[in-house]
């Protein structure tokens, strides 16, 4: 009985250290005022071509899926619904690689006729990645009487995540502004017989964060 008190108290104490402890810090610099009407989306992009430390394909799902619901949701069409409009200049082979890449063939004739024609107002560019660090304690296993496995120890770790994304007018033919969004958080594992991970979720709280300034920044 003492030893499931401790546990339980072990666990509450863990919870109430780890609360509050996602950071979140939006940003937004814009050079020309946006709208967007009935008729009109956007399309949130990445770079395609994958290597460590690029843009995860999930988090741009999750952008794209915040932004396109909730209160003052946008209109947003899936990106592989855009790339198969737009194909072949963004699949993966052929997809720029960064935002110089991409102001160059969007900016191309035939290309922003194509984008316009499919009722696309706004590409946003998004880079950034998350990140773990700073791992310390450590987790022990062993076998206890009657073969029940049991861990005894205490893991930490810190996450960041850290995205921007451009916004890219293509009636115009101009960047409008940036919008970006960091989380921080630590994460821990508290073991007294069971683990019990209690995991900062940055990258989801940066992905609402980001959403959500998109929604104020386009749709105002």
């Amino acid at each position: 009985m003492m030893t499931k008190r401790i546990h339980i108290a072990f666990v509450l104490i863990a919870m109430h250290w780890l609360t509050g402890c996602v950071n979140t810090t939006i940003q937004e610099v814009r050079e020309a005022s946006t709208s967007l009407n009935s008729k009109e989306s956007i399309v949130i992009l990445s770079r395609k071509h994958k290597t460590s430390g690029e843009t995860e394909d999930d988090f741009v799902g999750c952008v794209s899926n915040k932004t396109s619901g909730g209160e003052g949701a946008l209109s947003v069409m899936s990106e592989r619904d855009f790339m198969d409009e737009l194909f072949p200049w963004f699949e993966p082979r052929t997809a720029p690689l960064n935002m110089r890449e991409l102001t160059y063939v969007i900016s191309r004739p035939l290309i922003s006729e194509k984008i316009q024609a499919i009722g696309v107002r706004y590409l946003v560019w998004v880079e950034g990645t998350t990140e773990r660090s700073e791992e310390s304690g450590a987790l022990q296993c062993t076998v206890v009487s009657g073969g029940i496995p049991a861990c005894f120890g205490f893991l930490s770790w810190e996450s960041g995540s850290d995205y921007e994304a451009s916004v890219w007018d293509i009636n115009r033919g101009i960047t409008v502004g940036k919008v970006s969004s960091e989380a921080s958080g630590t994460s821990i594992v508290p073991a007294l017989v069971v683990p019990i991970p209690f995991i900062a979720r940055v990258q989801n709280q940066a992905c609402i964060s980001l959403a959500e300034q998109l929604k104020t920044f386009i749709g105002t």
